[in-house]
C-alpha cells in the first residue's frame, strides 16, 4: 500500500497538478543515477536526476497473479550520465530501478510507483530502450540446488574451495597479436597447458578494456599461446593490453579429480542416471535379460 504526502494528495484532488517522473538507477557497482522526464534536472536527496537526456516512459503494465509487470525507458546517450561503453560492459545488467512521481515544484512531495529492474537493453544510434522488469521477475528465476551430474559450484568459490590466487591456477599475460575481434595470441603464458585456461576467467589490467573480466572460451598452447573469448569486448583489443587469467573447469568429475584433486569439494551427483536410462526398456534378444540389476 502506499503512502501518499497530505500535499501531493492535496493536488491530486485538486486536478490541477506539477508533476513529473524521476529514475534512479542502482548499477550492480553501487553508482547510483537519477533521470526525469522533467526539463528542469531535480534532486532527490543526495541524487541529482538529470533531465538532458530527454528521458521518457512508457504506460506500465500490471498484472494480477504472479505474471511480471513490465514497462519501458527510452532516451539519449550521453558521456555524462547514461553511455554506450558502460551498456557495453554490462554495467547496466540488471541494475535496480526506482520509479517516483514527483512534485517538481516541490520534490520532498513524492510517490515511490514502483521498483524493479533493467532488462533488455536496446541501442540505436544515439538512442537507447531499456525494459523495465517488475520484482515479481525473481520468481520466474531458477533458485536452489539443482540434481544434475556436474558440479554446481563455481570454481575458487566457497563450496569449491580452490585457491585461484595459487600460482598454479592463475597467470599473467599480455595480447601479442589480435588474430580477430575476439582472438588474439599473447605471451607470458608458455608454461602452462593446453587447455588449461579454458573456461576460465580472463580480466584486462590495462588498455582500454582495463578491468573488465570475460570468459574464455578455448585455451591454446601449441606453436604459441592462442585465447578464443565468449565475446566481444567494448573496446578493440590490441596488442600490448595486459591480463590475468584464472584456471578454467567443465564441472565434470574427472576434471575435478584429475585436474585440482578436489573430489571432496564436488558438488555434483556423478553416477546419478541419465535420460537413457530412465527411458530404456528390454529387448527381446539382448544379454542380460535375466530379471537382474540393469546398473550390473
Amino acid at each position: 500500500m502506499r503512502t501518499i504526502p497530505t500535499a501531493l494528495q492535496a493536488q491530486l484532488d485538486s486536478g490541477v497538478t506539477t508533476l513529473c517522473r524521476c529514475w534512479l538507477i542502482t548499477r550492480a557497482d553501487g553508482v547510483t543515477q537519477g533521470f526525469t522526464d522533467h526539463d528542469e534536472d531535480i534532486v532527490l536527496g543526495d541524487v541529482t536526476c538529470r533531465a538532458g537526456t530527454g528521458l521518457s516512459g512508457s504506460e506500465a503494465m500490471q498484472k494480477l497473479g504472479l505474471a511480471v509487470d513490465g514497462s519501458e525507458l527510452s532516451g539519449a546517450l550521453a558521456d555524462d550520465t547514461l553511455n554506450e561503453d558502460d551498456l557495453a560492459a554490462g554495467r547496466y545488467d540488471a541494475a535496480e530501478v526506482e520509479i517516483w512521481l514527483t512534485d517538481w515544484s516541490e520534490p520532498d512531495l513524492r510517490v515511490l510507483m514502483a521498483k524493479g529492474a533493467l532488462g533488455e537493453v536496446k541501442r540505436e544510434g544515439a538512442a537507447f530502450t531499456a525494459e523495465v522488469r517488475g520484482l515479481s521477475q525473481r520468481l520466474s528465476e531458477t533458485s536452489g540446488r539443482l540434481y544434475t551430474a556436474t558440479c554446481s559450484a563455481d570454481l575458487g568459490d566457497a563450496r569449491c574451495k580452490i585457491d585461484l590466487d595459487d600460482p598454479a591456477f592463475r597467470g599473467d599475460g599480455a595480447v601479442d597479436t589480435v588474430a580477430a575481434t575476439s582472438t588474439f595470441t599473447a605471451s607470458g603464458l608458455d608454461a602452462f597447458e593446453d587447455g588449461w585456461f579454458s573456461g576460465g576467467k580472463l580480466t584486462f589490467t590495462a588498455g582500454d578494456n582495463a578491468g573488465l573480466s570475460v570468459e574464455v572460451k578455448t585455451h591454446r598452447n601449441g606453436g604459441g599461446v592462442t585465447f578464443e573469448l565468449w565475446q566481444a569486448m567494448p573496446e578493440a583489443i590490441v596488442a600490448g593490453d595486459t591480463f590475468d587469467v584464472t584456471a578454467g573447469c567443465d564441472k565434470r568429475f574427472a576434471t575435478c579429480h584429475d585436474r585440482f584433486d578436489n573430489i571432496v569439494n564436488f558438488r555434483g551427483f556423478p553416477h546419478i542416471p541419465g535420460n537413457d536410462f530412465v527411458i530404456r526398456y528390454p529387448v527381446q534378444g539382448e544379454p542380460g535379460n535375466d530379471g537382474t540389476s540393469m546398473n550390473n
